[in-house]
């Protein structure tokens, strides 16, 4: 039975679902229609970090420029520039085994592509979430629903997969920014 979480809680995954060893990251939205005459691309990114919240190199920011991590513990799936259809979006799948050991947390953010020119945010989208499933099996192990209205932010970080006590936890964040992808390159690198 799948965990229903909400904004800042979590759940110790090594408890939740001790055989888990190939983990999957769904996000998913709907947008509105909106009259900026522009399509939405919404696309998810996760930053590898270490102990020092800092990735190890560039090669440990997993996104649709850069589809595995170099450790090929974690692979994005492809970019879905519409957003349309039921289900997850994007999907990020996390060998929890094949992690770097110096990676200590996994941060993963959805931004809006060319928010600014597009005029875009994320008030104009709607049934935000971010669950984590045993790719294995499929079996749901937690969900987190946004339900804040982001109505000027650009940028939301949707959750964070960390390790503490050598156990894999997941933290339900909803934070939203007015940035776009390079903003977190910035303060990760």
């Amino acid at each position: 039975m799948s965990i229903s979480l909400t904004k800042g809680s979590r759940i110790n995954l090594s408890k939740e679902s001790p055989s888990l060893k190939q983990a999957s990251i769904g996000l998913g939205w709907d947008t509105n229609t909106t009259d900026t005459g522009a399509a939405f691309d919404l696309d998810a990114s996760v930053f590898m970090l270490n102990a020092n919240s800092k990735i190890p190199s560039e090669k440990y920011l997993v996104f649709y420029n850069n589809l595995t991590s170099p450790d090929n513990s974690t692979t994005y799936l492809g970019d879905n520039l519409s957003g349309e259809g039921d289900g997850d979006d994007e999907t990020i799948q996390v060998d929890l085994n094949k992690v770097d050991a110096s990676v200590q947390e996994m941060v993963f953010i959805v931004t809006i592509h060319e928010a600014e020119q597009r005029r875009q945010n994320f008030g104009q989208v709607r049934n935000s979430y971010i669950r984590i499933y045993n790719q294995e099996n499929g079996q749901e192990i937690a969900k987190y629903e946004l339900e804040e209205d982001f109505s000027r932010e650009t940028a939301i970080e949707f959750g964070r997969l960390y390790k503490k006590d050598n156990e894999w936890r997941f933290q339900a964040v909803g934070s939203g920014y007015n940035s776009g992808l390079q903003s977190f390159v910035d303060k990760y690198v």
